[in-house]
């Protein structure tokens, strides 16, 4: 198999004994479509155990070191380990660069290679587990994910715009804000939503996505940007 990942573990800091586990935590299912010859599975089930050992070491690291409730924690985990975060984490060590997917998937730069990338971290996670052990696994989670932690405080990005903005708007003015669907259109397996978000009457903010639950934040988003908070 005629791939160089030796930049790729110099950026990470690892060096893998088992060269295969490191390529099939970069193989994403679409490309097996196109390379029926390529001898390695795709990283699904890497990244299902990556994943839990992420949330794991995480976990582990805000128990030892904060000593906030357990919601709190929770909010912080969650915002640390979502896709958005993750795929922005990836871009330190260029993983978009070594991943292996089918030509369609490779143009496709949207919010759907976020995802593919966030799970290709945690691929690579459970590539590290089981080629270097928890240890290693655990130092480049300490690496590149739990530094990320107080920006995440700091600039309290746990906080979702949707329960930030219900929360603004009930000590600002006394009134819960209420989403309503103003228009959706495209078919079955691809709809697209347009929410605008209620003030009383007022509308305050728009959104759009392709879910309500998704058009929903993005109207929270602008409502907290018009009217300040």
């Amino acid at each position: 198999m005629a791939m160089d990942t030796s930049t790729l573990e110099n950026n990470i800091g690892i060096t893998f004994q088992n060269k295969d586990l490191l390529l099939q935590a970069l193989t994403h299912r679409s490309y097996l479509n196109e390379n029926s010859k390529w001898p390695l599975d795709h990283n699904e089930r890497l990244e299902f155990l990556g994943d839990a050992v992420l949330e794991l070491v995480v976990t582990e690291h805000l128990y030892q070191h904060y000593p906030n409730p357990e919601g709190e924690l929770t909010n912080w985990r969650a915002a640390l380990v979502n896709a958005v975060i993750l795929s922005e984490i990836s871009k330190s060590f260029d993983l978009n660069e070594y991943i292996l997917l089918s030509r369609g998937e490779a143009k496709d730069t949207g919010r759907a290679r976020q995802y593919i990338l966030a799970n290709a971290i945690e691929a690579l996670i459970g590539a590290i587990y089981l080629d270097q052990g928890y240890q290693k696994s655990a130092e480049f989670i300490q690496r590149f994910v739990l530094s990320e932690l107080p920006r995440i405080i700091e600039q309290r990005l746990y906080r979702d715009a949707k329960s930030l903005f219900q929360e603004k708007s009930q000590e600002k003015v006394g009134i819960t804000p209420n989403y309503e669907v103003i228009q959706e259109w495209g078919p079955d397996h691809a709809r697209q939503f347009k929410v605008g978000v209620y003030l009383g009457k007022d509308l305050v903010g728009q959104g759009e996505g392709p879910s309500k639950q998704e058009a929903q934040q993005k109207a929270a988003e602008e409502g907290l940007k018009t009217k300040g908070w």
